[in-house]
This record gives C-alpha cells, structure tokens and sequence, in this order.
C-alpha cells in the first residue's frame, strides 16, 4: 500500500503511534470503551489504516497477521456525520491488501452484516458480549491434581500450543506481550499445564480473556478465580455462542449485552482442536 492516497477530500494513510489519541478520539464518539492504552495495545500488534480530511482523522481499520494462512480485521470506524460516504468501503479495500490471499476474519456489527457480506464474508458463528459485576462468585470444583497458579515467563511454549489448538490458527499475541498488560493463570494437573485465563483492564472496568480449557467446567473455574479477585469491580466477556456459558454468566451477574455480534470469514474458517477450547476472546478485533 502507498503511503497516502488520496479519493476527493479524504485523504487514507498508514495509522502511526501518532495517530492513536485522534483513533481514540474517534471510537468515543460511536460510543467504544476503549482506553488510549487498549489502542496502544492492538496497534502494537498490527497494521491500521487512517481516512482524514481538513478536520482531521475521520475513519479507521486495523489487521493483524497470523501466519501466512489467517488474519483478522478490526476497529473498523468512521464518523458518525461521514458514515454512508463510501468511507468504510475504501479503508475495507485498503486493509485486504494488506491481509493478501490469507483467510480473513472479522466480528462485525449487526448493522454492518450485510456490508461485510458484499465484501465476500459469510457467518461462522456469533459471539455474545457480558458484563457486569459479580458480589458472590460460584465455587467450581477442579478436578484430582489440579490447581489454579500464576503463569510466568516459562509457561509460554505451553500456552502458545493451547493457544494454536484452540485457535486453529496462530495468533501474533505471545506471552510477553499479554503480561505487559494483561495478569495471567492456568489450570496446572501434575504439573502439566491445560487451561489458562487472563484478566486485563479494559474500557469501564476490567475484562476476562482470552479463557482457553479443555471444557466448560475448567473454563468456569477460571472466569469465577478473576471474577472472585475483583468482587463488586466492572467485568466483561466476549463468548463465543457455542461455548454454552452465557446462562451461567448471566445467573452470576454478568448479563448479555446489545444484540449478538456475527463472526465472519472470507476464505476458510480455522479448524480447532476439538479436545481444546477458546470459551472467551482476548478481544472482539484479536480473537
């Protein structure tokens, strides 16, 4: 992609650190919760583009690279007073550039669907959005030799082989970069490590994920550790439809929000280890 383009007034351009207060800016005024940190955060993991004119930076769109087989896009934005201007087409086409002839995958918006449709995507799932705050956590029982432990430095090999069987994919966010901002535990079984969580500050409050077990039970085990260690505090989770946890979030005080949000894929979709899943996403852009 060249570095500027220009279609009219607007002008599309690679995003820069520089450019993340204006981003910020600009997801406040569609009503995002995103902090400046948690745009830090995925832009040090990926690409974004910028659309601007004379008033300055009007429209956004990021990907991140997995591999040479998948991508994902995200925060995808435009203006409220410049929406329905062709705007989120351009940036759209600019971006798939930058994926190249990878799978791409995008959880959109209900109002855009149709638009993510006419650029080739079709649904794979859908992803419900929790949040909340949790007084009195469940107790879930671990099974024999298992408990729950902070996770350092040495656990990232076994992670990222959670993390790829789970995913189907490999993901471009390692253990170092998720410490720098997100506290981290696993579910350690004599000493072998099958599941893990992270908890990170995010938006209003705190958000858990990515949540990574082998079933429902660990995964709930690990959600009620961090929604124990920040009772009262403003919790979200990002669950994937399939992974059969909203009714008991909702019952711990973590109530679904807006509408349900569609999972996308132009391409192939990835293939999980089925003895391994992601029961809460990292983020709804990141996966």
């Amino acid at each position: 992609m060249k570095n500027r383009t220009t279609d009219s007034a607007v002008q599309y351009r690679r995003m820069t650190a520089d450019d993340l207060p204006a981003a910020h800016k600009l997801s406040l005024s569609v009503l995002w919760p995103h902090r400046l940190e948690d745009w830090k955060f995925v832009h040090g993991l990926g690409e974004g583009i910028v659309a601007e004119d004379e008033t300055g930076v009007i429209g956004t769109v990021m990907c991140w690279l997995y591999g040479q087989d998948y991508a994902s896009v995200g925060m995808v934005i435009v203006a409220p007073e410049r929406q329905k201007a062709g705007i989120g087409r351009a940036l759209m086409a600019r971006i798939m550039r930058e994926t190249g002839e990878r799978n791409v995958l995008l959880h959109a918006t209900a109002e855009h669907h149709a638009f993510c449709e006419s650029l080739g995507f079709v649904r794979i799932g859908c992803v419900h959005q929790h949040q909340g705050s949790v007084f009195r956590t469940p107790f879930v029982l671990l099974g024999e030799g298992e408990r729950i432990r902070p996770i350092g430095p040495r656990d990232e090999p076994a992670l990222a082989a959670l993390s790829r069987r789970a995913l189907g994919r490999s993901s471009t966010v390692s253990l170092k970069h998720l410490m720098g901002v997100a506290s981290l535990v696993a579910i350690d079984r004599y000493g072998e490590l099958i599941g893990y969580a992270a908890l990170r500050k995010f938006g209003l409050g705190h958000v858990i994920g990515p949540v990574v077990a082998p079933d429902a039970e660990r995964a709930k085990a690990l959600i009620a550790h961090w929604a124990g260690s920040r009772a009262g505090s403003f919790m979200r989770l990002d669950v994937p439809d399939a992974s059969g946890l909203s009714p008991w979030l909702t019952d711990m005080g973590l109530v679904q929000v807006d509408a349900t949000v569609p999972v996308l894929v132009r391409g192939e979709a990835p293939r999980p280890d089925p003895s391994m899943t992601r029961f809460a996403l990292l983020s709804q852009s990141l996966g």
